[in-house]
């Protein structure tokens, strides 16, 4: 199966997410605070990945306080060297050339989303722009493990609704055109770098797939997948030699398989499955690209071996104890992993495993700093819904806490995604504070069965929200919290959850935090970014069809914007000026018919973000002010505000923070 490159860029058909009266920094109960600082300032090193030719490691570290490129030799990962030099925006995804003669990243401008490649030289550390173009997202299409020197990507210069295939010479920069595209979702190449299956969306939200020959899509589909299973069903990647096609497949089944098909006989053969959850990502081979081990993510993600050729590897690695592990990077010669050990209560580490001599290195902790610092445990939990559902979630709570807390119910984005087990920095930080915390995987969340994902559909602020509320029912019932004592967080739909939990449940929460959610569904779906085209008659279908009446009443009935004047508790909302997804106007509005009627509302924005905070010194600023509204609000202690936000862009454009207001705002 061929490599997946997953860039910054985020799924067409999701809005992804970002995640007292005194304040104090002393310690409660004999827990010292944590810094906001080591929790989400720069980390020392992440995004590890070694070069196909094992020679190199390649990473992702601050350069002059902005997250650039380095690499190392493999074998002296100390003798780094910055191979970017980025000022501003931090780099946040990179991989490595085939040939390992480069590393390529992406990034985009304050936020826009418009990702451009870019391309680095080992030897030289001259860099290139690879797509130098406006207003332009680039996609990876193929690359191969036996062409070295060029890849496929898809560019949408041309048409800002629909990705062009163009061949990239990664030695010379050029680019010769493949393939024009005029109403394809994506492509599919094997290994020879030859587009063998087109993806269409049809209008009653299913999807056709066609071959492709020659660069021509024949005229006929050989599969159709109805919108029941569209958004689980799809073509994973060819094995090297082109002859088996992996999917992942739900069709006739609630959860995703992972499925070999034979491309000379069509045959199906069923390589892994699982009743409760989807099956997730494989590992497979480097240099044939056969599946030898898939994984599945219940509470828990597991690897679950195919045959015997890592099935040694995998017992290795689980022996060590040393917490959830995954496997990264594999080299050309399959000789050496790049493997990353999460124990939840201490910081991750990323070691190098050599695996003929089954030997274990430490290569480094991307957060060296909370090493020794009071971190605390996460329980997987199972919470019913009112209608007999069942929903994952996922409970942290106050180091030593034996009674009820005060709680943040922490909502993830999507609501196409899911929460998952392993340390997360937002429960860590708002535990320390004294709260607990709880992630609920709510209907429409990924990963548990197609079933459970259309059981959300058109359920925006109706079972969707009825799922959170019930799980707060679910704390308070067990003794995690009161119910006089719960916030509701989130960003992207995280954000309209608090919204909506203000808006029509405006007594179930004691205050909110919303960051970059939309308040509005008809104005959120008119300014959805023009290469999503794509996605949108099945986004249509989830929520609501803005083109037909009975869509624009639903949306209208489940936007928090109507009811906005319902607020009576405290909401702070975050936003990106420049976000793409959820536009500015979606806060914008909701904070002015709050202003128009009186009620209080703190509104920060960030001139230089779009869908989330990528800059640490603006995601602390915020962060700073969450934890500050949050303990005047719920209790908990705080580390004060200080300088935080004179360190970023902050802009108060209505309420007042530490002494920033909207008519002076803090911030530079």
């Amino acid at each position: 199966m061929r490599k997946v490159v997953q860039l910054a860029a985020v799924a067409k058909t999701a809005l992804v997410a970002v995640a007292a009266v005194a304040q104090t920094t002393q310690p409660a109960n004999g827990v010292p605070l944590i810094e906001r600082t080591k929790l989400f300032g720069n980390p020392t090193r992440t995004g590890g990945q070694l070069s196909p030719d094992g020679k190199w490691l390649g990473f992702i570290a601050p350069r002059d306080g902005v997250l650039n490129v380095w690499v190392a030799p493999v074998d002296r990962p100390n003798d780094a060297r910055p191979l970017t030099a980025e000022k501003v925006r931090p780099i946040r995804s990179y991989f490595w050339a085939p040939d390992s003669k480069q590393t390529l990243f992406v990034n985009d401008k304050g936020g826009d989303e418009n990702f451009l490649l870019y391309g680095v030289d080992l030897a030289s550390g001259a860099q290139k722009a690879l797509t130098p173009f406006e207003k332009t997202t680039v996609q990876v299409v193929g690359m191969s493990d036996s062409i070295k020197d060029r890849m496929l990507i898809g560019v949408n210069n041309r048409d800002p609704r629909w990705h062009d295939i163009q061949e990239l010479n990664l030695t010379t920069g050029k680019l010769t055109p493949v393939f024009q595209n005029d109403g394809y979702a994506g492509f599919l190449s094997d290994d020879q770098l030859r587009l063998r299956i087109a993806v269409k969306p049809r209008p009653d939200s299913g999807v056709d797939y066609y071959r492709v020959v020659d660069n021509k899509v024949e005229a006929t589909p050989f599969t159709r997948v109805d919108y029941e299973d569209a958004s689980s069903t799809s073509p994973l990647g060819f094995t090297a030699d082109g002859k088996t096609l992996y999917w992942g497949d739900a069709r006739g089944r609630d959860t995703r398989a992972l499925l070999a098909q034979d491309m000379a006989t069509g045959k199906f053969t069923t390589i892994g499955a699982n009743d409760r959850a989807d099956v997730g990502g494989g590992l497979t081979n480097p240099k044939t690209g056969v599946v030898e081990a898939y994984s599945v993510n219940f509470h828990r993600n597991e690897y679950v071996p195919v045959g015997d050729a890592v099935k040694g590897d995998l017992a290795f690695l689980k022996a060590q104890n040393k917490g959830e592990f995954y496997v990264g990077s594999r080299t050309d010669a399959d000789d050496k992993w790049l493997v990353t050990f999460d124990p939840v209560t201490a910081p991750s580490s990323t070691w190098l495993y050599d695996r003929r001599a089954k030997k274990l290195s430490e290569l480094y902790t991307p957060r060296s700093e909370l090493v020794g610092a009071p971190l605390v445990a996460m329980e997987a939990v199972d919470i019913p819904t009112r209608d007999g559902l069942s929903m994952v979630s996922y409970l942290t709570r106050p180091k030593g806490a034996t009674a009820a807390t005060p709680m943040v119910l922490l909502v993830h984005g999507g609501p196409w995604a899911r929460d998952g087990y392993g340390f997360n920095g937002y429960h860590q930080w708002l535990a320390n504070r004294g709260y607990a915390v709880l992630s609920v995987n709510f209907r429409s969340s990924t990963g548990f069965g197609k079933k459970f994902v259309q059981a959300g559909d058109r359920q925006w602020g109706r079972k969707m929200h009825d799922d959170l509320i019930d799980a707060v029912g679910w704390a308070v019932k067990r003794g995690v919290t009161t119910k006089d004592k719960v916030a509701i967080m989130g960003g992207s739909y995280g954000g309209y959850a608090t919204l909506a939990g203000l808006t029509m449940t405006p007594d179930a929460f004691a205050c909110g935090v919303d960051i970059v959610g939309p308040s509005n569904l008809f104005t959120l779906l008119k300014t959805i970014p023009p290469y999503w085209e794509a996605g949108k008659q099945q986004m249509y279908r989830r929520m609501g069809d803005p083109g037909t009446p009975e869509g624009q009443a639903l949306l209208k009935e489940r936007s928090p914007l109507t009811y906005a004047d319902q607020i009576r508790k405290p909401l702070l909302i975050g936003q990106g000026a420049n976000d793409p997804r959820v536009n500015v106007a979606e806060s914008d509005q909701i904070v002015a018919a709050m202003k128009a009627r009186n009620i209080p509302v703190t509104y920060v924005v960030f001139p230089d973000e779009g869908h989330g905070f990528a800059r640490p010194a603006n995601n602390i600023a915020f962060n700073a002010v969450a934890e500050n509204f949050l303990a005047k609000c719920l209790g908990g202690r705080a580390e004060p505000i200080g300088g935080a936000l004179a360190a970023s862009t902050a802009q108060v454009r209505a309420g007042a923070v530490d002494g920033a207001t909207a008519a002076g705002t803090k911030g530079n």
